[in-house]
């Protein structure tokens, strides 16, 4: 019996992006347009001023989100990041639908290659996203 062809193996997201590094070039620039761009000063005014343990966060998040190390999941036993997003203050679509076309935006610029990833990964955001702004004001303990 032979062993099966690796480049048939199933690739985890993590690695068809290349890991962190790509990842994180990706949170930055959400959180630069997050920062710079009017279209998302509502999802803007959600966030406290320094942006920057949000950066780290968000990077350990998406690497564990896509296959990657667990890190963020370690540090945060029990967290469920749906819940509290659709709990905090001034969540709606309209700041569901900023951060997916945010992160859109993040993530074509940073993945350019890859547009068939960028389109699969996004339609997930925007399922999360949407799911969060329907149950606004919610906090659970999934």
């Amino acid at each position: 019996m032979s062993e099966a062809d690796p480049a048939a193996k199933p690739q985890r997201p993590f690695d068809r992006i290349g890991g962190r590094e790509p990842i994180a070039r990706m949170v930055d620039r959400f959180y630069d347009l997050m920062d710079s761009e009017p279209d998302f000063a509502e999802l803007r005014a959600m966030h406290g001023p320094d942006l920057a343990p949000m950066r780290e966060a968000l990077t350990d998040f998406l690497i564990a989100w896509m296959g990657g190390p667990r890190d963020w999941f370690e540090k945060h036993p029990g967290a469920c990041v749906m819940s509290a997003h659709r709990a905090m203050p001034g969540m709606n679509y309209a700041v569901a639908t900023q951060w997916v076309v945010a992160m859109q935006q993040a993530a074509k610029e940073t993945i350019p290659a890859d547009p068939d990833f960028v389109d699969s990964m996004v339609s997930a955001f925007a399922g999360m996203s949407k799911s969060m702004a329907a149950n606004a004001g919610q906090a659970d303990n999934h």
